[in-house]
């Protein structure tokens, strides 16, 4: 598949009192290009990474640029400029925690927008962390649950028989599992259960 991205990029000089920072925001649901083309007509500094695909419809198959992230792009601003961008329509926030926004680190906007230009594939994976609750969607073990481990590098889910009070470690790819619920910050998986032998 061939890769795009839209990129703007303006020469706007920064200051110690405000320098430039690269945030994310999070967009309504397909406002992502919309929002962007805004950043543009004010000159806002931003990076929205799009991958190429086939959708088949009615009238055949089309090659579509859609959002690598969807629902988030990336925008270089500075303090005075954060008003500006949230008054934007389609932006909803600049992601953060505490009600602050947080800056991403330049070097992770830097490799991605690097990558993007080398022409590399690249294209959407799901997120899923140790700890989430999942479903699992296809394969024979189609509709079961369980929780999210990593072992030797591979994703596993821990599929449980609650009746026998035993589990097993499946290997799976994320494409095939649905999150159900993300791990809290104090979640604590439980230890392998260690089999108990009958003497009699």
């Amino acid at each position: 598949m061939n890769r795009a991205f839209s990129y703007c990029e303006y020469g706007v000089n920064s200051t110690t009192d405000h320098p430039r920072l690269w945030y994310a925001v999070h967009t309504n649901s397909r406002c992502e290009k919309s929002v962007a083309a805004h950043l543009a007509c004010k000159s806002i500094e931003h990076l929205l990474p799009l991958c190429e695909t086939v959708r088949r419809w009615r009238n055949g198959k089309h090659r579509v640029q859609l959002p690598l992230f969807p629902g988030y792009l990336f925008v270089h601003l500075g303090a005075t400029d954060r008003l500006r961008a949230l008054q934007i329509p389609g932006l909803a926030y600049i992601v953060g925690s505490g009600g602050y926004p947080t800056p991403m680190q330049k070097e992770e906007v830097d490799r991605l927008m690097k990558a993007l230009q080398t022409g590399i594939e690249i294209e959407p994976y799901p997120y899923i962390t140790v700890g989430t609750r999942v479903e699992i969607r296809s394969g024979p073990f189609e509709g079961a649950t369980g929780f999210v481990i990593r072992r030797r590098g591979s994703t596993r889910v821990i599929i449980s028989i609650d009746l026998i009070m035993r589990a097993m470690a499946v290997e799976l790819d994320a494409e095939d599992l649905v999150v159900i619920r993300r791990p809290s910050s104090t979640m604590v998986l439980p230890a392998p259960p260690r089999p108990s032998y009958s003497t009699t």
